[in-house]
């Protein structure tokens, strides 16, 4: 029987790319441009247009009509529902194509973007498209002379900034409740990987979503600026690191005080203690951990504090887990780890990684550039020892796929290493006593804890988001509803 799997690189050079942005309804050509390039080889994709103040006010303008004056935020919710239905259907039916785009943009493997990315796309649309007609106001206990009514209402126009790590995914989070909720919504993908988002929105047109509702302006930090300042935006979601996070959050307080919500950065903590109950696999998902998606995860969990008596054991499986993480063509189904997303981030991963050496730190695993042949961006699996947390590759964000280990004697300590850091996304233990599992995770500050597994729970119904500076607000779940709506209690007096 002939091999049926698909040959993405003949897939690849019959891809007609779109590069425009949309708006109001239909794709537009900008003034300015600028490169899209695959990380993977260096060649250029295409020329994307590029958003300036013109298509972000024409966007906003659009926007507002269209929450103003337009059906969709006073549709039922039903009706709201079975179109954005239809918009998941249509999601899953070009699954392949938005998964090639994703692994050619920004240098996933293929093996992920068809199974994880575009798939949980479809999958947020239609979670939040069910739930919509599922989330009943309040009627308030009040004097019998009244009748006191608690109800949600969509805010209005959200600007949705996006990363490049996730494009797809990440751009669901946003917009899927939003829509949801009846809100506008303007998508601004990273001008690192805008293609997914641009493509998306001819789907939503197809899917019968009104002009105006949902837009695509791709571009970079100065079309996001425009539209965090813009006063006629009622609310920004933003994904990214916390540096630019504070930015948004300033733009927005210096415009009108729009609502402002914040998926930032993290230096995730995974603790092995000595009970763990089962060192191979808490390897291996130690590698995933960091090494899934080259790193450029929030969540990835970049600070690995083993417990000294397991110490040597448990990094002897790792490093034979790391090996089977080595960089390979993003367009190979085989591959597990492919390319860093463009020269930028690689040199910063490598100033990182020659870092080594410093305050006691010493590498332990990888730490080169990998397929040098190839033109594009890749570094191996990266393990560095460091024996104190205070230790810049302990601290700070790095967001490529190297990991440092720390040793500690007691849980005590692993508590006080672990929440010794600014940001509080993630975390996870690995112990076989239930009593200590729920201990410590009480203990950890961070939004989403693991026990004896990590990254689990792909599930839209368990919130997302970090304490400290890794954010507010949530996305996922009923949650991110909240995000997006505005309470507004009335009282009619009988």
């Amino acid at each position: 029987m002939a091999d049926q799997r698909p040959d993405w690189k003949q897939r690849a050079a019959r891809l007609t790319l779109e590069t425009r942005a949309f708006i109001d309804g239909r794709y537009v050509e900008t003034g300015a441009v600028f490169d899209c390039v695959n990380p993977a080889t260096g060649a250029r994709l295409g020329r994307i247009a590029e958003c300036g103040l013109p298509e972000v006010d024409a966007a906003v303008a659009a926007a507002r009509r269209a929450f103003d004056h337009g059906e969709w935020p006073h549709m039922a919710p039903r009706e709201r529902a079975g179109i954005l239905k239809r918009f998941a259907a249509l999601i899953r039916e070009h699954n392949d194509e938005l998964a090639l785009l994703e692994t050619l943009d920004m240098g996933k493997p293929i093996g992920d973007s068809t199974t994880i990315d575009a798939p949980g796309a479809a999958y947020c649309v239609d979670w939040y498209a069910e739930a919509i007609d599922k989330v009943p106001g309040e009627v308030a206990p009040v004097d019998p002379k009244l009748v006191g009514l608690v109800t949600r209402e969509p805010i209005g126009v959200v600007g949705a900034i996006v990363p490049w790590n996730f494009p797809l995914l990440m751009a669901s989070w946003k917009f899927a409740p939003a829509l949801a909720a009846g809100n506008t919504v303007i998508v601004k993908p990273s001008e690192k990987s805008p293609l997914s988002a641009i493509r998306l929105a001819a789907l939503a047109r197809e899917a019968g979503i009104p002009d105006g509702v949902f837009q695509v302006l791709p571009g970079g930090g100065a079309t996001g600026k425009a539209l965090a300042l813009h006063h006629d935006v009622d609310c920004i979601a933003f994904t990214g690191s916390t540096q630019v996070g504070k930015l948004i959050a300033g733009y927005a307080a210096q415009s009108n005080l729009k609502r402002t919500w914040l998926e930032l950065g993290g230096k995730s903590p995974n603790i092995v203690l000595p009970d763990c109950p089962d060192l191979k696999k808490a390897a291996r998902s130690a590698a995933a951990a960091i090494f899934f998606n080259m790193g450029e995860m929030c969540t990835a969990g970049s600070r690995l504090l083993v417990h000294r008596d397991i110490r040597d054991v448990f990094l002897a499986e790792l490093q034979e887990a790391a090996r089977q993480w080595a960089p390979g063509d993003p367009l190979d189904p085989a591959t597990r780890m492919g390319a860093i997303v463009d020269g930028v981030q690689f040199d910063k991963v490598m100033a990182y990684i020659g870092l080594a050496g410093q305050d006691g730190t010493r590498l332990l695993a990888g730490g080169k550039a990998a397929l040098p042949d190839s033109g594009g961006w890749f570094i191996e699996p990266t393990i560095i020892d460091c024996p104190d947390p205070a230790a810049r590759l302990c601290r700070e964000e790095i967001f490529g796929p190297v990991l440092s280990v720390l040793t500690f004697d007691t849980p005590d300590d692993a508590i006080r290493i672990a929440n010794d850091t600014e940001y509080g996304l993630a975390a996870a233990v690995w112990t076989s006593d239930l009593a200590t599992a729920h201990r410590m995770a009480r203990r950890l500050r961070a939004g989403t804890v693991w026990v004896n597994c990590y990254d689990e729970g792909g599930d839209m119904n368990f919130p997302f988001g970090g304490f400290k500076q890794s954010g507010n607000g949530r996305d996922k779940s009923l949650h991110a509803l909240e995000k997006y709506t505005e309470l507004k209690s009335t009282l009619i007096r009988l």
